[in-house]
């Protein structure tokens, strides 16, 4: 692989003025979306702005850059997460660090004093104890279950990474988002292959965007999997997406996918799809109306 790393379309300070001015100007009539690299989404809508799962350092890269198994980086770093300073809402998917990372999570915290975060109930002493916060902090969630924040309402729905994992107590600990807002309904994935009732439960939230994961499973990586490049597009285009975003891509050599095959297995399932930058911005007026 080259060592040259991927430059974001946008990024740093520069990037975020442009979420600050997105905030400024948020309305009821569209929404704003940033992709942050890895499983990382921005969401601003109506001055709010709420963040899935964000991976903004190189935590990973320095954990095993001594054994078998390095991170080594693709892509340069989009945004230092302190500068993400007009955060309403942070959430986590799973106890993954590519997916509750300390050193992406604490600052993002210090600079965002009255933000709330979004975790797995079954994950609450590990992300507190990880991110530095009280137990009582996050709000947690289990499948079936509902919290509203601030015009925003998150449903947690399962995800297998491998499997459907749960506690003694019943709660899951993996996880993806069904996000409401104003006339609309996002689907964040995290990290989860295909399973059984996935396509009936996730069609009746009746989908507009789903950001979905592409890197596959593979074994021989020795870390958990994901959708592949044709399961995330058939998995749009069986729920009904209007629109589906991929990720988990670009950020580690050793566990990454090519999104132009992607493209084309969405291309043949005629199922509409946008693949962002890092650091690019994308507004709701685009949105597919079929």
């Amino acid at each position: 692989m080259s060592n040259v790393l991927i430059k974001p379309f946008c990024k740093g300070e520069k990037l975020q003025q442009q979420i600050h001015e997105a905030k400024k100007n948020g309305n009821e009539d569209s929404f704003d979306i940033w992709w942050l690299g890895q499983s990382g989404f921005l969401i601003q809508w109506n001055k709010v702005c709420v963040l899935f799962d964000p991976y903004l350092s190189d935590s990973l890269t320095k954990k095993y850059a001594t054994t078998h198994k390095p991170h080594v980086r693709m892509s340069e770093l989009v945004i230092e997460p302190e500068l993400l300073d007009c955060v309403d809402i942070v959430t986590s998917s799973h106890n993954h660090t590519d997916h509750l990372d300390a050193d992406t999570l604490k600052p993002i915290l210090k600079a965002n004093p009255e933000i709330k975060f979004i975790i797995p109930e079954a994950n609450r002493v590990f992300a507190a104890e990880r991110v530095g916060c009280s137990q009582a902090f996050p709000t947690g969630l289990n499948d079936d279950e509902m919290t509203h924040i601030k015009g925003f309402d998150f449903y947690g729905v399962p995800a297998a990474h491998n499997e459907i994992e749960r506690d003694e107590h019943g709660n899951l600990k993996f996880m993806g988002y069904v996000v409401k807002f104003g006339k609309w309904t996002l689907y964040h994935s995290g990290d989860t292959l295909w399973y059984d009732s996935m396509v009936e439960m996730l069609k009746s939230y009746k989908v507009d965007i789903a950001f979905l994961p592409i890197n596959g499973n593979v074994p021989s990586r020795e870390v958990a999997g994901n959708l592949n490049t044709e399961e995330a597009a058939r998995l749009g285009k069986e729920i009904g997406a209007k629109l589906v975003i991929p990720h988990h891509y670009n950020l580690f050599e050793f566990n990454t996918a090519d999104p132009k095959d992607f493209a084309t297995e969405a291309e043949k399932m005629k199922q509409a799809y946008r693949i962002l930058e890092l650091g690019e911005h994308w507004n709701s007026k685009s949105l597919p109306t079929g």
